[in-house]
């Protein structure tokens, strides 16, 4: 397994895995290597040393080992880094971490948000987790009426099946 470090057009800087070099390139010539972050295919790759990944699992101590399930997280506060973070690499792979359990414990109701969100509020269907889109009208509407809701930005490579 090949480790690239990898930089959007816009900054951010990710890790890719591939099979090989070849790997890279032909995934990246047909758009499918994507920013977690942001979703753009404009990704180059950094210069870096080379080394391979061959522990299948994560060490304890990485960061994202060190964050609460979403079950544990208090959704009337902020979630907070212990550590301090020198770099935005701790701070991205934790955003990565609370977006793949937001998408794992969530049901996508597309643009239908407002319309769920508001049976949810008004105890016309069962709450459950859900996210979606909404306008800038609908969640001002929502946020009017007193149903809460958390804009969050949700990278399009984790929404997808990974192959």
């Amino acid at each position: 397994m090949k480790v690239l470090d990898l930089q959007c057009a816009h900054g951010h800087v990710f890790e890719g895995w591939f099979a090989s070099e070849e790997d890279f390139v032909s995934q990246s010539a047909r758009s499918l290597v994507q920013c977690p972050a942001c979703g753009n295919p404009d990704v180059s790759k950094k210069l870096s040393a080379p080394r391979l990944n061959l522990a299948t699992r994560r060490e304890d101590n990485s960061p994202v080992a060190d964050l609460p399930s979403l079950s544990s997280v208090d959704t009337g506060g902020a979630l907070l880094m212990a550590n301090n973070v020198p770099d935005g690499q701790k701070l991205m792979e934790a955003w990565l971490a609370v977006a793949r359990q937001v998408i794992a414990n969530t049901s996508d109701v597309g643009n239908r948000f407002a319309e769920e969100a508001r049976k949810m509020h008004y105890q016309e269907v069962e709450p459950r987790g859900i996210r979606g889109t909404a306008t800038l009208g609908e969640t001002r509407a929502l946020l009017e009426e007193g149903i809460e809701v958390l804009p969050l930005v949700l990278p399009e490579a984790l929404k997808e099946t990974l192959q």
